[in-house]
């Protein structure tokens, strides 16, 4: 409130503290049983204290996922992070038996050759190859 609406205020109830003792006696007796009335009509105070949980999803999806779900909303934490670390060991394990098969076939291919395999470590040999390739 404004400071004039507050000074107004104060003049009503002072003129209606002032015509309150010229009213008859048959109309203070009617106003005090109307205020006991509604005195007996106003509620009480409660002391009974009610705890709501904020709701975490928009409108009625939330209850979905209420305490006898909740493992449903850990799962959907989850899941990825395990589809993920499956993925990453998959093409781990995938490029790891390529490489084996690759030294494999090395292996195989050197053994098989007529070349003994003191040839191979032969830095003069190697040179006749580096000739013979170009």
């Amino acid at each position: 409130m404004n400071q004039k609406e507050l000074n107004f205020a104060y003049k009503v109830r002072h003129a209606l503290n002032e015509s309150a003792e010229n009213l008859p006696a048959s109309t203070a007796e009617r106003l005090s049983s109307a205020r006991k009335i509604a005195l007996s009509r106003k509620k009480k105070e409660s002391t009974l204290r009610i705890l709501v949980s904020p709701r975490r999803l928009a409108g009625d999806a939330g209850s979905f996922f209420n305490a006898h779900f909740s493992w449903i909303a850990r799962m959907g934490l989850i899941l990825p992070l395990i589809v993920v670390a499956t993925g990453l060991a998959g093409i781990y394990q995938y490029e790891q038996e390529r490489h084996i098969d690759e030294t494999a076939e090395i292996d195989a291919a050197v053994l098989t050759d007529e070349l003994p395999l003191s040839a191979y470590v032969d830095h003069g040999f190697n040179a006749y190859l580096a000739k013979r390739g170009e």
